[in-house]
């Protein structure tokens, strides 16, 4: 058997032997139905094809305006580091921080990574750094949130066509052929990439093949490696530290969600937006954002603000919560259903920051000083904070807890 023959799941942990599949097919588990991998075209030379043209289109989207009003005669525009800087400069740093990491440097970190090392491979050799620009691609990758700004500024461009004439510019064009492209992107599986290097110049240290009873997965690369009870053992491929569970699971998710509760109340309570106009202030809230898509005639809006900055926080807390207490029981009920639960936790958590993203847009286009100017408020950073907690929280729970009160039906596990 090959050292790369091995796969674990990352949901319940259950040892695989890895078979071809063909392009578009998937492998799942046997145990929890979760997708150990997918069936891609793995040529390099067709990857970094993609990737160059997902980072020039990049490029395109962060230089160009997304969209323009015109009031009155005048007009203002904004681009994504454009208003991100607005939001800098009102004092929100950390709302700023967060949106230029989640839309800017993270997606671009990822592209720059999976271009250098696919260009390499494509190539006939690894590139220097191998390693460590895989695993900040894996660590981009989760973080990234292009998909979910493109419908943030969809849903601004509604929002400002009743307050002035709306403007499209080519920023806008280029952020969705972006999010198309991403979305190829991401279908390049980082392990892949791995196993594509292991065979090239210069040659890795070869690991030793565990036994199936005695082998720990590497939660990054994926390569399975005999387990040695050390205190501390890193993987013999990427040097991530391995542990047969993730150290603190509980206690850090716990902690995480309390964290997120607490500040979920000023989240809803506080203002996110503050309206200057000639009529006075007015202060809007998230629920009143709704309310207003509501009442405009536009209630497909209003469904999905509502369930994507309301609903969802509610509902991961929920979930999390009865994730976590009933990992800490040791118990045995309906562990598959558990499991689905969480990977759909895992797949919403980022869609909260959409209702950040509106506000980031509004507050940099709606700069008529005579007429009207929208500046964030502590809302905003209220309800930055949730989002990340509970997207923290799910990263830090070890979905195999799920599954260790179960005894196993002749699977051999990681």
């Amino acid at each position: 058997m090959h050292r790369y023959d091995l796969i674990s799941c990352h949901d319940c942990g259950v040892l695989h032997r890895r078979r071809p599949v063909r392009p578009r097919e998937k492998a799942r588990c046997v145990r929890c139905r979760s997708v150990l991998y997918r069936g891609i075209h793995s040529d390099a030379s067709r990857m970094a094809a993609i990737t160059l043209g997902a980072l020039i289109v990049f490029v395109i989207a962060q230089c160009c305006p997304i969209v323009e009003l015109e009031v009155g005669g005048t007009s203002s525009h904004a681009t994504l580091l454009g208003a991100i800087l607005v939001l800098w400069q009102e004092q929100m740093p950390l709302v700023a921080a967060a949106v230029f990491l989640f839309t800017l440097m993270l997606p671009a970190l990822e592209l720059l990574s999976l271009l250098h090392v696919t260009l390499a491979l494509a190539l006939g050799h690894r590139p220097r750094g191998f390693n460590l620009l895989l695993r900040a691609a894996h660590m981009a990758r989760r973080w990234g949130m292009t998909e979910v700004l493109m419908i943030g500024i969809l849903i601004t461009i509604v929002k400002m066509t009743s307050l002035a004439t709306v403007v499209l510019q080519p920023g806008l064009f280029a952020f969705g052929a972006l999010t198309l492209m991403l979305a190829i992107v991401v279908s390049f599986d980082p392990k892949l990439l791995w196993n594509l290097g292991d065979h090239l110049p210069p040659q890795p240290v070869a690991p030793v093949v565990p036994a199936l009873h005695d082998a720990l997965s590497c939660h990054v690369c994926g390569l399975v490696s005999e387990d040695h009870h050390l205190a501390l053992q890193n993987c013999p491929r990427c040097h991530t530290r391995l542990h047969r569970r993730r150290p603190d699971s509980l206690g850090r998710t716990w902690a995480y969600l309390i964290a997120a509760a607490i500040l979920y109340v000023p989240a809803n309570l506080m203002p996110v937006m503050y309206t200057h106009s000639l009529f006075g202030r007015e202060d809007d809230t998230i629920i009143s954002g709704v309310l207003y898509f509501w009442n405009s005639g536009s209630p497909a809006l209003a469904a999905i603000i509502f369930i994507a900055s309301i609903t969802v926080p509610v509902l991961k807390l929920a979930a999390l919560t009865l994730l976590v207490w009933t990992s800490q029981r040791g118990s045995r009920w309906r562990p598959l259903q558990r499991t689905v639960l969480y990977r759909l936790v895992e797949f919403v958590g980022r869609w909260s920051m959409l209702d950040i993203f509106v506000i980031t847009l509004t507050v940099a286009l709606v700069r008529f000083q005579s007429l009207a100017v929208i500046t964030a408020g502590p809302g905003a950073l209220a309800f930055c904070a949730v989002v990340v907690m509970t997207m923290l929280a799910s990263m830090q729970f070890d979905p195999r807890l799920i599954w260790d009160p179960l005894p196993p039906h002749g699977e051999r596990h990681a």
